[in-house]
């Protein structure tokens, strides 16, 4: 059977405005061309309601009961990493058949929504402190300060490590299919000098880096006089011939709370890194050399906007009583 035509809401008027006029449904359907069927259902309708509006429908019934909801919805408050297909096996011992796009729909009307889980720094109430007393101390600090910091860190890109921007099959391997180990900085004028790491970096190996190319970078990314140089609480970076090199060179070091990633802006701009290398789909260990073209090729206006914000990453971690934030 083919579709009805709605009948718009001004022929709807007209036929009630007929109707009050003393017309019969069988004239008013012919002087309109309706069914006098249709003529007589709003004409009752207009009589019950006082409108000739839709009225709300009810639509078809929940699949999954109003105790299968609040079974669900506790199961998930409790347990946050329980998954779709876990919900649709348990509503299934109850008796109920449902999809995962139900389970979905279901959960999103009691206000829950999945998310992909974070990995996130263990912190432990010294590391809160810690975070707590550089955000309080550093609040105020006016935006040209960090804007002459150096800022520094190490990362692994795996060859199939990064999926953030592909949604269709790629090849998977253990392990990532082998990765290389990179060492940058940057600053509010824009990215720094990139540097491969092939062995396993120890003190003595950070500070030949440091040597070779801290200094340089400073200098193309013209750097005022008395910038700070900032890198985490790793043991490399601590070791006593790390500190002895950073004397020795008179920079100043800015004092760093451990287990912080959030409060440097250099994470973000590795996960650009890795964006940008993954989009170009490289297929062996030899093609990640492409991670130095890319790097080279991140506009200094990113760096720029990550340092310029800097004074929110502060805010999040005291609104945040110190816990990791969403930087």
């Amino acid at each position: 059977m083919a579709p009805t035509k709605e009948l718009s809401k001004d022929t709807r008027n007209k036929i009630v405005a007929l109707h009050q006029a003393g017309k019969t449904e069988s004239a008013i359907g012919k002087q309109l061309g309706v069914k006098k069927s249709t003529v007589g259902a709003i004409i009752r309708k207009w009589k019950t309601y006082k409108t000739t509006a839709n009225l709300p429908r009810s639509g078809a019934p929940r699949k999954i009961s109003a105790r299968g909801v609040k079974m669900t919805t506790r199961t998930v408050s409790r347990y946050p990493r329980t998954t779709r297909g876990d919900l649709v096996n348990d509503l299934q011992k109850a008796g109920t058949n449902v999809t995962k796009a139900t389970v979905s729909n279901t959960l999103r009307r009691q206000g829950l929504r999945s998310c992909s889980a974070r990995r996130v720094p263990l912190l432990k109430p010294v590391h809160i402190r810690a975070r707590l007393k550089f955000a309080r101390e550093h609040l105020d600090v006016p935006e040209e300060y960090w804007e002459n910091v150096t800022w520094s860190d190490e990362t692994k890109v795996e060859l199939f490590g990064r999926n953030t921007t592909r949604r269709n099959t790629i090849p998977t391997v253990k392990y990532g299919g082998g990765n290389i180990m990179l060492c940058g900085c940057l600053s509010a004028k824009g990215p720094g000098r990139l540097v491969r790491v092939h062995e396993r970096m120890n003190g003595a190996m950070y500070c030949e880096i440091l040597s070779a190319n801290l200094r340089p970078s400073a200098r193309a990314l013209k750097m005022k006089r008395g910038w700070v140089f900032q890198h985490d609480n790793h043991p490399k970076h601590t070791a006593r011939a790390t500190k002895e090199w950073l004397h020795k060179k008179h920079l100043k070091v800015l004092e760093w709370p451990s287990q912080s990633p959030d409060l440097n802006p250099i994470e973000n701009l590795w996960r650009e890194l890795k964006d940008r290398v993954a989009c170009r789909q490289p297929q062996n260990i030899s093609a990640l050399e492409i991670c130095m073209e890319e790097w080279a090729n991140i506009p200094a206006t990113v760096c720029a906007n990550l340092v310029k914000t800097y004074r929110k990453r502060l805010t999040s971690v005291i609104a945040n009583k110190g816990y990791i934030t969403k930087y």
